[in-house]
């Protein structure tokens, strides 16, 4: 899957101006997750077609990137997230950064998850079979 990494300036307003500028373009946000630096903060999101969104925030001189995720369907319950971190973590993934969200009807927990070694992902994605969206 890909996710839209979105870069902000550190001022007020930005993120409220660029959230309103995705729902002028009709984007339904179905995750995100917002990390800071000192002069900088990076949007991260997850929407129905990155591709086509991409276009519209470039055409009004947003800067963002698109990047490789996996966005697994987890357990809704206690241990489930760690459960699976502990099988990823015995096929040698390493996780970059993860955000989570919730999906109700199915009452499962998806986790987001960017990792530093696509292929070592891969093969465990075969190997454990884990359910992905």
């Amino acid at each position: 899957m890909l996710q839209l990494s979105i870069f902000l300036e550190n001022a007020k307003g930005r993120l409220a101006e660029v959230l309103s500028l995705l729902a002028e373009c009709k984007v339904n946000l179905r995750a995100l997750s917002l990390a800071d630096t000192k002069d900088y903060g990076v949007l991260r999101i997850i929407v129905d077609d990155p591709e086509g969104t991409a276009v519209k925030l470039r055409e009004r001189k947003v800067v963002v990137s698109l990047t490789h995720v996996w966005v697994l369907k987890v357990p809704d319950r206690t241990g489930g997230l760690a459960e699976v971190l502990n099988q990823l973590v015995q096929q040698d993934v390493v996780v970059e950064y993860m955000y989570a969200f919730v999906e109700k009807e199915n009452e499962q927990a998806l986790v987001v998850l960017r990792v530093q070694d696509k292929a070592i992902m891969e093969k465990a994605m075969e190997a454990l079979n884990l359910p992905v969206l």
